[in-house]
């Protein structure tokens, strides 16, 4: 493994209190919260308790007041552990940013010290049945009228559905004017008609709470506008590179893990008399891949190196988020391979980051968008 320069000794400090918290608070639970679909509301006071969430918060809204750097520490932990039901990163790398950059200085004091200690787990409400990636489509509309906005539509896909209790809603405030009328509101989980949906069953990441959204005449107060009213297309745009950032870090901790998991297994199996890491096939998948998510690391490392700077652009986020999932599937593919029939059973933890990993490829926007992004800045479109 090759040094990685972009931590400091303070980071991984960090680092070492991130990975015991989890080991003790999160990881003998986890199975239980598959069962139930979502993780212990208490694991976020905790979290917030310790310092966790929010963290590149300046001290003087209550947070740490640290660089990114930290938020990805605790992503690769999480990531490390398979512990796929942690919201963590949705509420801390994408939704608490949003409400620092864009909330007005009453927006800040009102939820900012709920969200950093956990008393308040925040979702964002961008996917709508029918849209997917395609955010200029969004249907729902929220209609100005005195001194709220009335609110009305659904919403599909919802990390931290069922949990949240401040939700950011993407929704047309001007449906004529496309992008361009795209706004964002918070809107408060106890608001009358705004009701949430089953907690959805999925494939993997089952202790992951992800619900429908919707919205019936909701009255959100104006005041609850995030920026400018008509500027939510260009505010998620600009987060968007931190957020594909936060998706690849997950995904080469994740791959990293399975590899390290899957080359302590194939010490110990045995097949036709022999251990299965005597076999050449074995060994040629296991270097291939070891190799490979070395590359990929040096190059995340960069991206966050670059992100720090305030330097990381769209394109190169975009190929971050791109290569990084794809490599995490091709691991966690190749690796339940390795364990054979084993490796399709769910108590093995290669199972579920097997299952868990698919998905990567499709949130944040779908890899084929990724590969658009990319096309249009090497073609100069």
């Amino acid at each position: 493994m090759i040094a990685r320069s972009v931590y400091d000794t303070e980071h991984e400090q960090f680092r070492d209190s991130v990975a015991k918290f989890l080991e003790a608070e999160a990881v003998p639970f986890h199975h239980e919260w598959e069962k139930h679909g979502q993780v212990d509301r208490a694991l976020w006071h905790k979290a917030g308790a310790q310092g966790f969430l929010g963290a590149t918060i300046p001290e003087a809204d209550g947070g740490l007041g640290v660089d990114f750097r930290y938020n990805a520490i605790i992503d690769e932990e999480v990531a490390r552990l398979g512990l796929t039901g942690i919201g963590w990163g949705l509420h801390s790398d994408i939704a608490v940013p949003y409400l620092y950059k864009y909330g007005s200085a009453a927006l800040k004091q009102k939820y900012l010290p709920g969200c950093i200690s956990g008393d308040i787990i925040t979702a964002i409400a961008m996917t709508e049945p029918g849209t997917g990636s395609d955010l200029q489509s969004v249907k729902t509309t929220a209609v100005l009228e005195g001194d709220h906005y009335l609110l009305n539509g659904a919403k599909t896909f919802i990390t931290n559905g069922q949990l949240a209790d401040l939700v950011i809603v993407v929704a047309k405030t001007d449906p004529a004017a496309g992008a361009s009328g795209t706004s964002l509101l918070l809107v408060e989980a106890n608001s009358p008609g705004f009701s949430k949906g089953k907690n959805l069953e999925k494939i993997g990441m089952k202790a992951q709470d992800t619900s429908e959204l919707f919205f019936q005449d909701v009255k959100v107060p104006k005041e609850n506008l995030l920026g400018a009213e008509g500027q939510g297309f260009v505010y998620l745009m600009q987060e968007l590179p931190q957020e594909r950032l936060s998706v690849a870090i997950g995904a080469i901790s994740s791959a990293e893990s399975v590899l390290a998991n899957t080359l302590a297994y194939v010490k110990e199996r045995t097949a036709f008399g022999k251990p299965v890491a005597n076999f050449q096939n074995t060994q040629f998948v296991l270097a291939q891949l070891s190799a490979e998510i070395t590359a990929m690391r040096v190059f995340i490392d960069k991206c966050l190196e670059l992100h720090v700077q305030d330097k990381l652009d769209v394109p190169t986020a975009a190929k971050a988020k791109l290569i990084a999932t794809e490599l995490q599937c091709k691991v966690a593919d190749e690796c339940l391979q390795l364990h054979g029939g084993y490796g399709y059973m769910w108590e093995y933890p290669v199972a579920r980051a097997w299952a868990d990993a698919r998905v990567q490829k499709i949130y944040a926007g779908t890899n084929e968008i990724m590969k658009l992004i990319i096309a249009r800045d090497l073609l100069g479109k």
